[in-house]
């Protein structure tokens, strides 16, 4: 078991669209990034994304067939699996991504881009929580 320090964490990179792996479990990662400006329009056709404005913002998340949903600091957000969306900050937001393991943050949109990159572990460390015996 290892604490985790979130706010340490956004304090050890400054790359938006960046995300880092702050712990995982069952599965399932724990990512925290800075969101600034437009992302590209992407869906993830197995999984759900949880999106939870931690700091700043607003955070746009805008859908092809459904209204913009905005959410202020202290707001999450379940994305469907399957859903077509793309995030967009207006202002910096400091965001905690809760989606399975090994999920890209540019799903399916085929990007291209410095913001298709690889997860990369916090400067502060992994919490990984399993299960006794394992």
């Amino acid at each position: 078991m290892e604490k985790v320090d979130t706010d340490a964490g956004f304090e050890s990179f400054s790359e938006p669209w960046s995300p880092r792996l702050a712990a995982e479990l069952n599965g399932q990662a724990m990512k925290l990034a800075r969101l600034d400006g437009e992302f590209v329009w992407h869906s993830h056709p197995e999984a759900d994304e949880l999106f939870w404005v931690m700091e700043g913002g607003p955070l746009d998340v805008e859908f092809r067939e459904a209204p913009t949903e905005t959410l202020a600091p202290g707001e999450l957000l379940v994305v469907p699996a399957g859903v077509e969306h793309r995030p967009v900050a207006h202002d910096e937001a400091k965001v905690a991504l809760f989606e399975p393991a090994g999920t890209e943050n540019t799903g399916d949109s085929g990007a291209d881009d410095e913001r298709s990159n690889a997860v990369r572990e916090l400067a502060t460390g992994v919490s990984r929580a399993d299960a006794p015996g394992e």
